[in-house]
């Protein structure tokens, strides 16, 4: 059996400030190899890793990432809302990601946070950097938006994408399928080991999220997904190595 892959949300967002590069260093340090972060874009076009569209939640401003430049988001806090002893830390570029992960062996899930602002040619923006780095085999592209997944796969077939959802698709393999995607990142509750085990004849990976409670690991371990997105990626390498999973 293939291994299973530990997909830190947005780093080890358990124990750091999320989507920061201390949350993605310390996640590699508790044995994930996978790494999950949302993108979005600044006012002058940077691609940066965040998860609300605005600033309020983790930089403590009422700013909307779309309406700043990349200077004026490097000047906000984005570690001490977590605790003081992060006080300091910086929302990264995709840049800064791509660059920290290009020498290392792990997989890396980029998800396209573009469902309530449409931030233009992301995607094209998304797979330049990408390709720069050389690290087309080793992203994954996931959106609520799959629109967009059909945009990527067209500009860049060789990039795998995975749809997001929340609900009970019908046949969501058929539905992958359709949009040109590689996997399911399902809301953990919408997967059930029938589903896990008709996708994988049909080609397509499961990549649940986000999953913290190690009996639900377990179970879907044992149903047979491909992957795990969990804010605590010790949970998740402490079952693979002793359930040999």
């Amino acid at each position: 059996m293939a291994q299973i892959i530990n997909f830190a949300h947005r780093g080890a967002s358990g124990h750091c400030p999320e989507n920061t590069m201390i949350s993605f260093k310390r996640a590699l340090e508790l044995g994930a190899t996978g790494i999950e972060t949302d993108v979005q874009m600044t006012k002058d076009g940077h691609l940066v890793l965040i998860h609300d569209e605005t600033l309020k939640r983790t930089a403590g401003s009422a700013e909307w990432v779309k309406d700043v430049t990349l200077e004026e988001l490097k000047s906000k806090d984005a570690g001490v809302w977590f605790h003081e002893d992060y006080r300091g830390e910086k929302i990264p570029t995709l840049d800064e990601l791509l660059a920290w992960v290009k020498p290392l062996d792990i997989v890396v899930n980029l998800e396209l946070k573009n469902g309530l602002i449409r931030y233009p040619e992301i995607e094209k923006k998304l797979i330049a950097a990408v390709r720069s780095y050389e690290l087309s085999e080793r992203v994954i592209i996931s959106s609520f938006n799959h629109y967009s997944l059909v945009e990527c796969k067209r500009i860049a077939p060789e990039i795998r994408t995975g749809i997001l959802y929340m609900e009970g698709l019908y046949e969501p393999w058929e539905y992958a399928k359709r949009v040109g995607a590689d996997a399911l990142h399902a809301f953990q509750y919408a997967v059930v080991p029938e589903l896990v085990a008709a996708a994988a004849e049909h080609g397509v990976a499961y990549h649940p999220f986000t999953v913290n409670e190690p009996a639900e690991m377990r179970a879907l371990i044992k149903a047979g997904v491909a992957g795990i997105i969990t804010d605590y990626p010790e949970r998740l390498a402490d079952l693979l190595t002793t359930d040999g999973g």
